[in-house]
């Protein structure tokens, strides 16, 4: 079992190929072990090693995927979301501590500008022309000094080889670093699950800034030298002519993203005939089991639900592949972790009976970072509360019953309220304001608000939407403001996001 990524990606064989795109030739295994050495050489060079942290910000795409993978074999890699603005930048670069930040040549994005001013090295993806899919070379933007770094090489089992945030609900985001072990962990368990071998294809739709489409969708196939075919990213005009070129035998989406495809599938039966899939599958959010149906009949193979958190490395539970039963409505069976549901007195409790969601394993992270008050919320005799609710029932099928926390879950992108709660009280007219998730029949959940003006201040819904869009990316913008003389508050008198949506009649 490998626990280091410089083992995980020795499995495919030197011809086989890792890489592919569309309209580019593909990269072979030995040219991607190749590449990662290479990157990792001129990363050390620029005196950057093990544990430091290089911000991503790429469009997605085969060279998002080995720049990731060169990354997180030897620095620690955190891969931040293209759309975001200046300040979401600023926030996330500082609280990482970032060395370096790697960007596409003659990228503009506003991340450049920030590293700039905090000091973080810029470096730029350069891809050679005719180059094969994901490779690159890195150039720094300025002629700075740097002095090698006497911890370079590859990263051991304990290193961080990534971190992410997490969406903060009642917080700010909290920084979960994800070491090199959970990483080989993580993609062990997927692999297994989904039971990988080289002859698979993987064709990638899902954002690689996410933690579902950089662990299932990248390095679980990876680890058995399986071949990811990226896209630019999600294109349901696009995904049939993907399909055909890419000749898939699976790939994984949110939701939303297979609601899309379903739209389309009924013109292009013959392309789903000419590839068959051996499996779809589903995470990120639940999955109505109606569309579960009918995509199962459209592309005549089993649809995989899974449940996943960044904490746990993405999957902590599956649906498993036939012959073995799936249930629609749940999430499957425990899938890596050991997973259990945890009364309120802290005692697990049998099957049939609520409570949270708790794992530990491997693939689960160690703790926050710079976050004892987290960490100690967060973890119960030895294990990790999820923040969810849930149910197990006699056959060890886990079913979820609501979430704990407030954050608002849109089609997979996870918003935090309080992050939109704070740009909005900075708005002048702005008197209280509260953000909650509203019921939406696509994306499971859209961001709405409650805002109290101040006396004698005028605002209109737009304009308080376009405040918003200028500091924070689209998905979190309020698709429904509603202005009110006071915000409910419960018995309390707290301001009480969850149920909101339902008292308010949205």
């Amino acid at each position: 079992m490998p626990d280091t990524l410089q083992q995980l990606l020795s499995t495919g064989a030197d011809g086989a190929i890792a890489i592919s795109a569309p309209g580019r030739t593909a990269l072979s295994y030995r040219d991607l072990r190749a590449l990662v050495q290479t990157t990792l050489a001129s990363l050390n060079a620029l005196g950057v090693g093990r544990n430091d942290r290089v911000g991503i910000v790429l469009n997605n795409g085969p060279e998002m995927a080995t720049c990731y993978m060169a990354c997180a074999s030897g620095t620690t890699s955190a891969p931040l979301n293209p759309a975001y603005r200046a300040d979401e930048f600023e926030f996330y670069l500082s609280d990482l501590n970032a060395k370096a930040l790697i960007v596409e040549q003659g990228s503009t994005s506003p991340a450049i500008d920030v590293a700039k001013k905090l000091g973080v090295r810029v470096l730029d993806l350069v891809v050679p022309a005719g180059a094969p899919a994901g490779q690159f070379t890195l150039q720094p933007r300025d002629a700075g000094s740097a002095t090698s770094t006497t911890n370079g090489g590859y990263s051991q089992p304990e290193d961080v080889g990534m971190v992410l945030h997490t969406s903060g609900t009642t917080s700010r985001p909290k920084i979960v670093p994800l070491s090199v072990a959970n990483l080989c962990a993580s993609a062990k368990n997927i692999r297994t699950t989904l039971q990988f071998t080289p002859n698979d294809v993987g064709l990638n739709i899902m954002p690689l800034f996410h933690i579902h489409g950089l662990i299932a969708g990248v390095l679980a196939p990876l680890s058995a030298g399986s071949q990811v075919f990226c896209t630019p990213g999600f294109n349901a005009l696009k995904f049939f002519a993907w399909m055909d070129e890419a000749k898939p035998t699976w790939y994984t989406a949110v939701p939303t993203m297979h609601q899309a495809i379903i739209g389309r599938a009924k013109g292009n039966l013959d392309v789903i005939a000419r590839h068959p899939l051996r499996f779809l599958r589903s995470s990120s959010s639940s999955m109505p089991p109606q569309v579960i149906k009918e995509l199962e009949e459209i592309f005549k193979a089993p649809l995989i639900e899974a449940y996943g958190m960044t904490e746990a490395t993405h999957q902590m539970a599956s649906n498993p592949l036939p012959p073995l039963p799936r249930k629609p409505g749940s999430v499957g069976l425990p899938a890596g972790p050991e997973v259990q549901i945890m009364g309120e007195d802290g005692k697990l409790v049998g099957p049939g009976e609520i409570g949270e969601i708790v794992i530990k394993g491997p693939n689960v992270t160690l703790g926050y970072e710079n976050n004892p008050k987290a960490n100690a919320e967060g973890y119960l005799n030895g294990w990790f509360r999820t923040g969810d609710q849930g149910t197990k029932d006699a056959d060890g099928y886990i079913s979820l019953t609501g979430r704990l926390k407030e954050i608002i879950n849109r089609g997979g992108e996870k918003v935090s309220p309080r992050e939109v709660d704070e740009i909005l009280m900075d708005h002048p007219a702005v008197n209280q304001v509260v953000c909650f998730g509203m019921p939406h029949p696509k994306l499971g959940e859209e961001v709405a608000a409650v805002v109290v003006l101040k006396e004698g201040q005028t605002a209109t819904e737009r304009e308080l939407q376009d405040f918003v869009g200028t500091r924070a990316a689209e998905f979190k913008v309020p698709k429904k403001i509603l202005f009110m003389e006071e915000i409910p508050k419960g018995a309390t008198g707290k301001l009480q996001r969850i149920g909101l949506a339902q008292k308010l009649g949205l």
